[in-house]
C-alpha cells in the first residue's frame, strides 16, 4: 500500500465538498471526478480521441466482461487495456464483484470465491479475490477493485452480516496479492452493509486495519428508494479516512452526484450518460430532455445554449431528433457526446466552486435547476 500523499493530495474542502488529485501510474485525476463506463473496453459509442476532447481524466472498464471477451490471454498478448483500447490516461477496473448481483441467476458464490456461467456462451469461469487482482493485473487497470459480494436490495440482517464477513475474508485475499505481485497498481477496498449503518461502520473500520490505497462505497444503487441510497453514504462517510481518495460506485443521476460531492465523495461513475442516450433522451441543467419532443422539429437552437459539447457547437435540435427517429446511429453517438459532456463539466464546476469557495451556492442552485425542471417537465407530461 502506498502512503496517502502517494496516492491523493486534498486541495481544499468547502463544508464536505473536496477537490483533490489521485495519482495513478497514468497521470493525476483532478477530484470530484466522473469516469465514463468503458465496460467492454469502449466507452459505447465513442471514440478514445473523443474522450480526450472533452478532457475525460479516467475511464472504468470491467473485469468479469473482459474476463468473458476477449479473454485473458488475449489481453496479455495485445499488451493489456490501455494498449488494446488506445487509451493512454488512468483506467479503473470494477473486480467482477457487481455481477455477483446482476448475474445472480448464473453464478454460485461460495468462501472461496464465484462460479460463474458466461452470459454468452454459458461456459463455466470461476473468479475469486485472487483471480480478480490477477486479471486486473493482466488488465494494467491503474486502480483496481477489491472483489467483493454485492448484495441485493433488500436484504435481511443474517443474510448481511454474512455477506459482510466473506467480503472482508476476500479484501485480505485481495489485498495480500496485490502487495505478493509487486504491482505498482492502487487497489480500492469496498465498503458494503447495505442499510445497515453499524455494518457499513464495522465494514470500512476493517478494511482500514487492512489498509487499501482509495475506499469505495458499494451495495448502493441496487434497487433501494433514493433516501436509503443516500442515508448509506451519511453513514459512511464519518468512517472514511480523509487522506485518501472516496468513491461512491455505480451513480448517478447529475444532481444525485452534486449531492454526494456535498456529503464528501470524490470519485463517481454511472452507465446513464449512454444508456439514457440510445433511448433518445438528453442531458440538461432543467433535467433529462426527449429529444422527440415536437417541439424540437424546427428548432435551431443547439440541446444546451452555451454547451460548449461536439454536439451543441454544430448540430440543431433539429437535425439530432430527425436522425433519432431515423433510426440513424449518428443522432446516438451526438446525443452520447453531449450526455458525457454534460456529466464531466458538471463535476469540473463542482471543483470549481469548491476551490472558489462557492460550494454551497453553486451546489444549491445546481440541485434546485435541476429538479424543478424535472418536475416540469413531468408536469407536462401529464397535461400532455
Amino acid at each position: 500500500m502506498k502512503s496517502a500523499g502517494e496516492v491523493f493530495h486534498l486541495e481544499k474542502a468547502d463544508g464536505k465538498a473536496r477537490a483533490g488529485v489521485v495519482k495513478t501510474p497514468h497521470g493525476e485525476v483532478p477530484t470530484p471526478a466522473f469516469m465514463p463506463v468503458g465496460t467492454q473496453a469502449s466507452v459505447k459509442g465513442v471514440s478514445p480521441d473523443e474522450l480526450i476532447e472533452m478532457k475525460a481524466p479516467i475511464i472504468l472498464g470491467n473485469t468479469y466482461h473482459l474476463v468473458v471477451r476477449p479473454g485473458l490471454e488475449v489481453m496479455k498478448e495485445m499488451g493489456g487495456l490501455h494498449k488494446f483500447m488506445r487509451w493512454d490516461g488512468p483506467i479503473l477496473t470494477d473486480s467482477g464483484g457487481f455481477q455477483v448481483f446482476s448475474l445472480a441467476r448464473i453464478r454460485e458464490v461460495s468462501e472461496e470465491g464465484v462460479m460463474f456461467s458466461s452470459h454468452v456462451d454459458g461456459k463455466k469461469f470461476f473468479l475469486g479475490p485472487k483471480e480478480a487482482i490477477q486479471a486486473q493485473i493482466v488488465l494494467g487497470s491503474d486502480i483496481m477493485m477489491a472483489f467483493d459480494e454485492c448484495p441485493p436490495w433488500p436484504c435481511e440482517r443474517g443474510r448481511m452480516e454474512e455477506s459482510l464477513a466473506r467480503t472482508l475474508r476476500w479484501a485480505k485475499v485481495c489485498r495480500e496479492e496485490q502487495q505478493n505481485s509487486g504491482t505498482q497498481n492502487l487497489l480500492f477496498g469496498i465498503g458494503q452493509g447495505g442499510d445497515y449503518p453499524d455494518l457499513r461502520r464495522k465494514s470500512l473500520e476493517a478494511l482500514q486495519e487492512i489498509g487499501f490505497d482509495g475506499y469505495a462505497i458499494g451495495g448502493v444503487s441496487v434497487g433501494e428508494p433514493e433516501d436509503l441510497m443516500m442515508a448509506a453514504i451519511d453513514h459512511s462517510e464519518p468512517f472514511l479516512p480523509a487522506d485518501r481518495p472516496r468513491y461512491v460506485m455505480g451513480l448517478g443521476h447529475p444532481d444525485q452526484i452534486v449531492r454526494m460531492i456535498g456529503k464528501g465523495m470524490d470519485m463517481f461513475d454511472c452507465v446513464l450518460p449512454t444508456r439514457v442516450a440510445r433511448n433518445g433522451t438528453a442531458c440538461t441543467e432543467t433535467g433529462p430532455e426527449s429529444v422527440r419532443k415536437p417541439t424540437w422539429t424546427r428548432d435551431e437552437k443547439p440541446i444546451v445554449n452555451g454547451c460548449g459539447c461536439y454536439t451543441c457547437t454544430r448540430f440543431s435540435r433539429a437535425y439530432i431528433q430527425h436522425l433519432i427517429k431515423a433510426e440513424e446511429l449518428l443522432g446516438l453517438r451526438l446525443i452520447s457526446l453531449h450526455n458525457l459532456h454534460f456529466y464531466l463539466e458538471t463535476v469540473r464546476q463542482a471543483r470549481a466552486s469548491i476551490l472558489a469557495g462557492r460550494w454551497d451556492e453553486w451546489s444549491r442552485e445546481f440541485v434546485g435547476r435541476y429538479r424543478r425542471g424535472g418536475k416540469e417537465k413531468e408536469q407536462d407530461k401529464h397535461e400532455d
